[in-house]
């Protein structure tokens, strides 16, 4: 062979490898996915977790919870509680541990179109967006405005193209429709149409169920296509803590059940204000309250899919202003995952949001904390990940792309370290240093494992400080705008075939323009 062919043949090889870097791994390569195990990190020992368990108990037995609806005393009373004459449900614990024994323990949150369903089990991690915030935040100028039905839509669009944005729960409401029925109609079909992912939402009032299932039937093809894979969830705040039923909500939690969907059930309480000021105390009254809503479900449905919606936030106790950003919302959120893995049963969390403004560094050091700590320890959903501001009350979609990175390297630190035989390395020791090249870059070992075990950012500069002048030294939310406006210039792959939007149009008042 010349010293041409020889040439010839090593940039083939290089050109071959490359293209082989390039091309799309197969799912079980990718450095992260779905699903994901954690479970790594406790910061409750088992003796503190059977502590929470034994506290949930005891206040469900003996103080029990106010407020429930006739429907709700009357199923929870045939299931087994009693209604005391200061109107309170208690909760026999012989009661709460059988449902504990039946309860749904793999629940499946499917898409449309199957590529996305989520199985929510063991300590499989899914990342995603919630909340309901008010407000958009607009980076450009630094300034808040009201939150509209085409914002959502454009979220959804959005949560749709990234990888690391697992679900889409409304992440904030549609400040210019006044009317809520047709607020809530038109947040499943902003939704719906924007990805093809598993969405939940929420419903003002149980009236409103009927027409809203009506809607999903039709996107659905059916109400048997729907019951078979139901791609949107219920968000119910069940209770309104301390340890009382939100009434209506209640309601729209039973129309749901009965409807087919599954139920995330919130229970929020802010610690120091509407939970106990102690982390322990605030989990633990989380757990009773999601409990006893379990039990509720149970009784409507034994076994209909229920999420374990512990949702304590942190609260600046100087000030009364809500902490989402802050250390000790990280440790609620990973307490509660730690309870929901003690039960066996699909959970839920918030983390990722912050108190910060604007996509800046507290933003980043905010939402990296508690994403991490969430994920590490098995958290089945992360709710508000990405894109959560001001406490919940903004959202903004440049911060949501850059989640997305934030979330990679969060998933990153919740795969861990494989060690083997093969990630040891010691034949690769061997061959570079006993007469190889001295290093490790280019190796065939080095190549084969770079897109498999490193998770690169789309956004993160990692460029020198020449080359990032060289670049026109770009800018983090500038590029993010850039992305942003390239994701929703193209039409949204998850739109309506267009028979199928006319006839959503001639049955509902959708706001939104073609």
């Amino acid at each position: 062979m010349n010293d041409q062919s020889r040439t010839s043949s090593r940039s083939g090889g290089r050109a071959a490898r490359r293209a082989a870097r390039a091309a799309a791994l197969p799912d079980h390569l990718r450095p992260v996915r779905p699903g994901m195990e954690g479970g790594q990190y406790t910061p409750l020992s088992s003796t503190d977790v059977e502590k929470i368990h034994r506290a949930a108990l005891k206040a469900l037995e003996t103080i029990g919870l106010a407020d429930a609806p006739d429907s709700g005393i009357d199923y929870l009373v045939q299931a087994g509680c009693s209604l005391g004459d200061d109107g309170r449900l208690r909760f026999p614990p012989a009661l709460v541990e059988d449902t504990l024994a039946k309860a749904n323990r793999e629940v499946t949150l499917y898409s449309r179109n199957e590529a996305t369903d989520l199985i929510l089990s063991g300590n499989r991690v899914h990342y995603g967006t919630a909340g309901a915030a008010v407000h958009m935040v607009d980076v450009t100028g630094s300034e808040y405005r009201d939150s509209t039905v085409q914002d959502l839509h454009d979220a959804s669009r959005i949560c749709d193209q990234l990888e690391n944005i697992h679900f889409v729960q409304r992440p904030m409401v549609c400040r210019d429709i006044t009317d809520n029925l047709e607020m809530d109609l038109n947040t499943i079909y902003a939704c719906c149409s924007g990805t093809f992912k598993h969405i939940g939402t929420s419903f003002t009032d149980p009236s409103y169920v009927a027409p809203a299932v009506e809607m999903l039937h039709m996107i659905a093809g059916g109400e048997d296509a729907w019951r078979e894979r139901p791609f949107v969830s219920n968000t119910n705040c069940f209770v309104v803590p301390p340890l009382k039923f939100a009434t209506e909500s209640c309601q729209v939690m039973e129309e749901c059940i009965k409807a087919g969907m599954p139920i995330l059930l919130l229970s929020a309480g802010m610690a120091g204000a509407t939970a106990p000021s102690t982390i322990a105390g605030a989990i633990a009254q989380a757990t009773a309250e999601c409990l006893a809503g379990l039990v509720y479900v149970n009784a409507v449905k034994p076994g209909a899919p229920a999420i374990f919606g512990t949702w304590p936030f942190g609260l600046d106790l100087r000030t009364g202003a809500m902490s989402v950003g802050s250390g000790e919302q990280a440790l609620l959120s990973a307490g509660c995952a730690q309870m929901h893995s003690f039960y066996d049963l699909p959970g839920g969390a918030a983390a990722g949001a912050s108190d910060a403004k604007l996509p800046d560094m507290q933003a980043g050091w905010e939402q990296m904390c508690s994403n991490v700590m969430a994920g590490l320890s098995g958290l089945n959903m992360v709710y508000e990940a990405a894109g959560m501001h001001s406490s919940l009350l903004g959202f903004c979609h440049e911060s949501l792309i850059l989640g997305d990175d934030l979330i990679g390297q969060a998933q990153r630190c919740v795969r861990g370290i494989e060690v083997s035989d093969e990630t040891l390395a010691l034949d690769q020791m061997a061959e570079v240093c006993l007469g190889g090249p001295g290093h490790y870059l280019g190796t065939d070992a080095t190549l084969s494992r770079m897109q498999a075990d490193y998770v690169y950012p789309n956004f993160g500069d990692r460029t020198s400080p020449k080359e990032w002048a060289e670049l026109g030294k770009p800018d983090l939310i500038a590029k993010a705008i850039a992305r942003k406006e390239e994701i929703l210039s193209a039409p949204a792959n998850a739109r309506f075939d267009p028979v199928l939007d006319a006839e959503i149009r001639s049955r509902f008042n959708i706001h939104l323009s073609l």
